[in-house]
């Protein structure tokens, strides 16, 4: 596991882009794996304006978001479709039918699962994932206990990410408390692994990723067996190191 130490969040956003772009500049059909959530939202600024400066294009890439809230639909502003639509996909050049995400108002949702995994697979896996780190050590929405041979899957949302979450609501009861997310294998596969952390509040669980021990009780543990991890953070996040 590397750790790239940075001044701040702007950097870590401007250093992760370069990994990034760099990836999708090499390769020929590049598959992506990002994140939602106020931690990526500085790197997809960052790409937004790689790509409006002419340094990259995205109309060879794949792209597969991690997760996706049970219950809402695409359109939904707090679904991350919309989200991703929004802070990124409207302004790159990325081809509609390559973005994916899962589909949380699918009527069956065992067989969406199923379905995303396959999506996944017949790509030839992600190149590089993009991740961000929960407080309780989550990695996608996989929650203290998941399996760490989880594939993708529904899980029941702890209630700090639920909390953690809920400044982007209009209440904590409209909050949803299942998601789909890919498992913690499935996240294992990528070929490279870029984690952003920003800000102090991270500082004890980057503590615990560096130094703990690996357990499903802090998920993104699993990530000192990837034989290919780069964790981007700034000095607050990495004030207890």
């Amino acid at each position: 596991m590397d750790i790239i130490s940075v001044k701040d969040y702007y950097e870590m956003s401007k250093k992760t882009c370069e990994y990034v772009v760099d990836q999708v500049n090499k390769l020929d059909r590049p598959v992506l794996g990002l994140a939602t959530g106020s931690t990526p939202e500085g790197l997809y600024r960052q790409l937004i304006g790689q790509y409006k400066e002419g340094h990259v294009s995205f109309n060879h890439v794949t792209t597969f978001n991690l997760d996706e809230y049970v219950g809402l639909a695409a359109d939904d502003p707090n679904s991350y479709r919309y989200y991703m639509n929004e802070k990124l996909f409207n302004h790159i050049d990325l081809p509609e039918d390559r973005a994916f995400l899962p589909n949380g108002d699918e009527e069956d949702l065992a067989k969406e699962c199923r379905d995303y995994e396959m999506l996944i697979r017949d790509s030839g896996h992600i190149d590089l994932q993009i991740l961000g780190l929960g407080l309780n050590g989550h990695i996608g929405f996989n929650e203290p206990g998941t399996a760490f041979d989880s594939r993708t899957h529904i899980v029941e949302l702890d209630a700090s990410t639920r909390q953690a979450n809920a400044r982007f609501f209009p209440t904590m009861d409209d909050v949803p408390e299942k998601a789909i997310t890919m498992g913690i294998d499935t996240i294992m596969e990528s070929k490279q692994i870029v984690l952003l952390v920003s800000g102090e509040k991270k500082a004890d669980a980057v503590h615990q990723l560096v130094n703990g021990e690996i357990t499903e009780e802090f998920p993104a543990s699993i990530l000192q067996k990837h034989q290919n991890v780069t964790v981007v953070a700034d000095k607050g996040a990495l004030s207890r190191l």
